[in-house]
């Protein structure tokens, strides 16, 4: 699990605002202090490549996909809930070539000290800032109904994180 931001997995204890990238140790979501860093931290509301997982973490020209990436994943492919090898989630299998398909788990999330809905849904980062509130950041959410997309999740939450590359 990751908070928006961090760059090295997050336990349950720490998703919360205190130890949030770029909220200067508050308890609660410090608006000033993130203006003061926004412009270097997200520019044009895209998390920089220093602070995005799946860069740092996978190197080369992996990243965090965009919101608009996600909802081209979501328009361009149909999905099912599945369990593959034992685990629960989601498959989106591309509408042109049923050959090719990304299988996401249902890994739930965390925060404030508890992990929930492992196997019962999935969340997963992506690297645009909330459009509504800069204390949100955009995701992708599934359940085994439904498959969402939404910037109401607060950048503490320990969520998946996904890599893609041009």
């Amino acid at each position: 699990y990751f908070m928006w931001g961090s760059i090295t997995p997050n336990t349950a204890d720490e998703c919360n605002w205190e130890h949030t990238p770029f909220n200067n140790g508050d308890s609660y979501y410090n608006a000033d202090t993130f203006k003061l860093v926004k412009d270097t931290v997200c520019p044009n509301g895209i998390l920089a490549k220093e602070y995005d997982a799946a860069s740092q973490i996978m190197g080369g020209d992996w990243r965090m996909p965009t919101k608009d990436e996600l909802k081209e994943l979501l328009d361009n492919t149909t999905n099912e809930w599945m369990t593959l090898n034992g685990v629960s989630g989601r498959k989106f299998i591309s509408k042109t070539d049923e050959s090719k398909y990304i299988f996401i788990p249902a890994a739930g999330n965390c925060g404030n000290g508890s992990v929930d809905g492992v196997d019962t849904y999935g969340r997963v980062w992506s690297s645009s800032l909330g459009t509504s509130y800069h204390s949100y950041a955009w995701d992708m959410g599934f359940l085994s109904g439904d498959c969402s997309m939404g910037d109401y999740v607060y950048r503490y939450g320990g969520l998946s994180v996904r890599g893609v590359m041009e």
